[in-house]
């Protein structure tokens, strides 16, 4: 006969609340307490109705992740994350596509869509920090990226900025002295191009009098189309980079490309670094150095956040900004 609840609890010497509370991530658990529920579950081979409690609780089990592109590595990264960690709590995640048109994404968080989902985890490239918080006061929201939130909706990035900074310094540190920068997106509202670019100007200022000026590039896209088209035009300039820092790992793999048609050596000739550290990077040749976000604790710091909000721990308390580790990984296309 399959296990309850009360013989969990039973079993582990605590109450069915307690049981209740670990199963349900609803309330604060002593962690020694935490872990010997979950061995009694996994010994006892317990299993919740899903459906029954979400049924008595009001909820679908269901929760939507709301990406700009399904075609990015990086986001079909986060994806995978995600739906791992999301199963691991009991919920199925719905993903949908926004193309980051303010339009679609003010779509899924107004529309028939939201009554379906218990909370959203969106990446929003155009809704404003007023729309987001205005939505965010109906529906548990947490938001990944650069995009500013207001109201209730919780914030999970890296810092861009510094990331951006470490990139380019090291260039600068390889002697290079024409530093370009590829990836600004004034179409866009989301910051991410603004911070990242902000990192790099910054960097090229404190490198010194022998660093030329900021020599940038705006993108359609991140991918590695218009890198390739970018780095054409910034070999066609009178003194062309020595170096470049891309905004994204596609737009630098493009790069690369361009370079290499154009007779010039990587790193030799030009020296270049990526942002995302996607699994393609990691296998070009040569090897791309890249700022690699800790994608597995944004997906898990970002479920972490929603459940905090879909279960009522926070109330409507204000909205949290969490910051999640990055770290630039040096390999062959700049100087290994």
């Amino acid at each position: 006969m399959a296990a309850k609840l009360k013989d969990v609890a039973a079993r582990a010497g605590v109450s069915v609340r307690t049981v209740s509370n670990v199963v349900n991530n609803a309330a604060a658990v002593a962690p020694a307490t935490r872990e010997r529920v979950l061995r009694v579950i996994e010994e006892l081979q317990y299993r919740p109705n899903l459906a029954a409690r979400n049924l008595r609780q009001g909820r679908t089990g269901l929760i939507g992740l709301a990406v700009p592109e399904v075609r990015s590595p990086y986001f079909g990264e986060i994806a995978e994350l995600l739906i791992d960690a999301a199963q691991d709590r009991g919920w199925t995640v719905l993903v949908d596509r926004t193309d980051g048109t303010a339009e679609r994404e003010r779509r899924l968080l107004e529309g028939s869509e939201r009554h379906t989902v218990d909370g959203m985890i969106m990446s929003p490239w155009s809704l404003t920090p007023e729309e987001l918080g205005r939505h965010s006061a109906t529906l548990p929201l947490v938001v990944l990226g650069e995009q500013e939130t207001g109201g209730t909706a919780d914030h999970v990035a890296i810092d861009n900025v510094t990331a951006a900074r470490e990139a380019t310094a090291h260039l600068a540190s390889l002697g290079r002295r024409r530093i370009a920068a590829i990836g600004l997106q004034p179409q866009l509202s989301n910051g991410t191009a603004e911070q990242r670019a902000q990192g790099y100007r910054e960097a090229l200022a404190s490198a010194g009098p022998h660093v030329a000026e900021p020599l940038t590039r705006s993108v359609a896209t991140l991918h590695r189309e218009e890198g390739h088209r970018a780095m054409r035009g910034l070999l066609d300039e009178a003194e062309a980079p020595d170096a470049v820092f891309c905004f994204s790992d596609e737009l630098a793999l493009g790069a690369i490309r361009s370079a290499r048609e154009a007779g010039l050596r990587v790193p030799e000739d030009l020296a270049v670094v990526g942002f995302d550290d996607i699994e393609d990077g990691r296998y070009s040749v040569p090897s791309l150095a890249t700022v690699s976000p800790d994608k597995q604790q944004i997906a898990e710091r970002a479920l972490q956040c929603l459940a905090d909000r879909v279960y009522g721990r926070l109330g409507h308390l204000p909205a949290r900004r969490v910051t999640v580790p990055h770290r630039l990984v040096v390999r062959e296309s700049a100087g290994v």
